[in-house]
């Protein structure tokens, strides 16, 4: 209860701060520069998830612990809907900049990609019938994804010429002034506490409809 009200409370605190105690910064249409404190955290929070869902599915390949597989299928979902929002913002942001909310930039499309390889994996989990198969299946798959995610994120759209600001995961080289950094790793922190309590409470109602599943069998 009390992370929930410490949370609630922060993630206000940042909305509040990322409108009226930043300035806009200068080179960017307007106030568009302020989608910086919830897209970049949200796109953070996406690689995190991904990166969770691999090493969940490896312990899960390894031990065949069922606690693992629901760990790797929350932070699967989790990543998936960050990295909707983060697309969402995105192109929120390329409207007011570029004119049209999708121009088929670098960065625009490898997230597509991404959305396509992870809903692959939702696919494949629902195709199965056997949870036993299920859960071997999406493991491997998991990892295989998460192959992408790097190239996907980081290198394709750096090695190609592209319309997204540069190195905005970098808080040094924006050359932020104090304000702005602080509310941003703010921000940061704030969705990666957010995520921590989504994933906890995910798991919790995987755990609760595994142990329903497991009333009725019996």
């Amino acid at each position: 209860m009390i992370y929930k009200v410490f949370l609630t409370i922060w993630m206000a605190v940042i909305l509040v701060a990322a409108f009226l105690y930043t300035e806009a910064a200068t080179g960017f249409p307007g106030e568009t520069s302020r989608i910086l404190f919830f897209h970049v955290p949200q796109a953070w929070v996406a690689t995190l998830s991904f990166l969770l869902s691999m090493i969940a599915s490896c312990v899960y390949l390894a031990r065949r612990n069922v606690k693992a597989d629901d760990l790797a299928l929350s932070a699967a979902e989790l990543g998936f809907l960050f990295c909707v929002l983060a697309t969402v913002t995105g192109s929120i942001f390329a409207k007011a900049s570029w004119g049209s909310f999708w121009n088929w930039d670098p960065r625009e499309t490898s997230i597509v990609i991404l959305l396509m390889i992870y809903g692959a994996y939702f696919a494949l989990r629902s195709a199965v019938a056997d949870p036993e198969k299920k859960r071997v299946f999406a493991g491997v798959y998991a990892i295989l994804a998460f192959l992408t995610v790097p190239f996907l994120v980081f290198v394709i759209p750096r090695i190609t010429a592209s319309l997204h600001p540069e190195d905005t995961m970098n808080p040094a080289n924006p050359g932020m002034d104090p304000k702005t950094l602080k509310v941003f790793l703010g921000s940061l922190l704030a969705y990666t506490a957010l995520f921590v309590w989504m994933l906890r409470l995910r798991m919790r109602i995987l755990r609760i409809e595994g142990n329903r599943i497991e009333g009725f069998r019996d």
